[in-house]
């Protein structure tokens, strides 16, 4: 088990469209990033990369690498997963609070609830969003921002899969006996060897072992 938190803040300004948890959210303000500026997303994606282990978000996808520039943060959020996946962890649970004076984020949440479980292949259930404010304190900075603090519990995985196809492992054979059937007490018995049963699906590599 593994605990990792994340933090991020974006300022809100004019001419942006305002994105979170891969939400058009209707507001006069957006905020100023490289990507979409998605700061719930970006977030998320330091608490994980901080759980396996791996550096913050900055190291994996650098504002200074044009590839990203107004990039949809789904998008990065959905290879973090391929990378916990590749280190055979899966995500336990995600609790994110935002802290912002405006706009009302409430009637937004189930939505970006559902985007960011499914983005990691998991059930809405370990996924949690809340929002606040500072009471107009200014404790994220002089101008307006939002700024969100999650935490995220990774586990181990039970199984190996791909981390590109995310399929599991072929079933192990179980090993048939060698001596003559009249010598085998299995095969005296009625006993016979068969293989075990496969899995029904291979799921994407964003869904990780459940």
């Amino acid at each position: 088990m593994r605990v990792g938190t994340g933090y991020d803040v974006h300022r809100l300004v004019e001419g942006r469209k305002l994105i979170m948890g891969g939400v058009d959210i209707p507001n006069e303000k957006g905020l100023l990033g490289h990507s979409d500026a998605d700061v719930l997303l970006h977030a998320i994606c330091d608490a994980l990369l901080g759980a396996a282990g791996l550096g913050d978000i900055g190291a994996h996808f650098p504002d200074s690498d044009q590839q990203y520039s107004d990039i949809d943060s789904r998008q990065l959020l959905r290879e973090v997963a391929r990378k916990l996946v590749a280190r055979q962890l899966r995500v336990g649970n995600v609790d994110a609070t935002v802290v912002a004076e405006a706009p009302r984020l409430a009637p937004h949440i189930p939505r970006m609830i559902g985007n960011i479980a499914a983005d990691l292949g998991v059930a809405p259930a370990r996924i949690s969003v809340k929002a606040t404010t500072t009471e107009r304190l200014g404790l994220v900075g002089p101008g307006p921002s939002i700024a969100p603090l999650p935490a995220a519990l990774l586990e181990a995985a039970r199984c190996t899969r791909h981390p590109t196809t995310g399929s599991r492992p072929p079933p192990r054979r179980r090993r048939s006996c060698a001596r003559p059937p009249s010598a085998c007490p299995l095969r005296a018995r009625g006993a016979r060897s068969s293989p075990r049963p496969s899995h029904a699906r291979a799921p994407s590599a964003a869904e990780g072992c459940q």
